[in-house]
């Protein structure tokens, strides 16, 4: 399969993963060339095809952490002032997560945090925890389920055909979860 190939498949779930975890398009694009020329120099070494889309999302994640690891102190400096004012004065996502998180069952957040904000394969992080794989991998779907219920019930975001969550956050005092 040529990487024109790859791209035309998996592009666009690509740069929804990437857009997920750094929240800027600019940098999602920068990331996203970066992970498709890693791809395309590499691909050579992936040995069984029916593995192509897992390959690309964990070439896509070993991109964005390469991306934070060299550029993580830079961004938190040159954003510390603002985010410091948007949560004085805007009540944002982050308030919403934050309350969704601090209601979480402990057996979902802990394997949802060691895979999706440390970045380690389900695989390590069942070991981590002791337990089994398909037990480890239903908590984080069943976690990232009730984060999204948390939206839907906190700021009445709602699912859209695709299954993905729109809606806008509503003021502090509105929401349920948060307040």
């Amino acid at each position: 399969m040529t990487t024109k190939e790859v791209w035309t498949l998996y592009s666009e779930d690509l740069k929804r993963f990437i857009i997920s975890k750094v929240k800027d398009t600019a940098i999602t694009d920068d990331i996203l060339q970066d992970t498709f020329i890693k791809i395309h120099t590499k691909r050579h070494t992936l040995k069984d095809i029916t593995k192509l889309k897992p390959w690309c999302f964990t070439v896509a994640r070993n991109s964005i952490l390469d991306y934070w690891k060299s550029n993580n102190k830079t961004f938190e400096i040159a954003n510390f002032e603002a985010e410091t004012t948007i949560l004085k004065e805007e009540h944002t996502e982050k308030d919403c997560l934050r309350g969704i998180l601090e209601h979480l069952p402990k057996k979902y957040k802990d394997p949802l945090f060691l895979s999706d904000i440390k970045g380690m394969k389900q695989q390590e992080v069942a070991d981590q925890l002791k337990q089994s794989l398909p037990t480890t991998k239903s908590q984080i779907q069943r976690a990232r389920k009730l984060i999204a219920q948390g939206f839907m019930d906190c700021c009445g975001f709602v699912l859209n055909e695709k299954g993905n969550l729109v809606g806008e956050i509503k003021e502090k005092g509105d929401c349920k979860v948060c307040k």
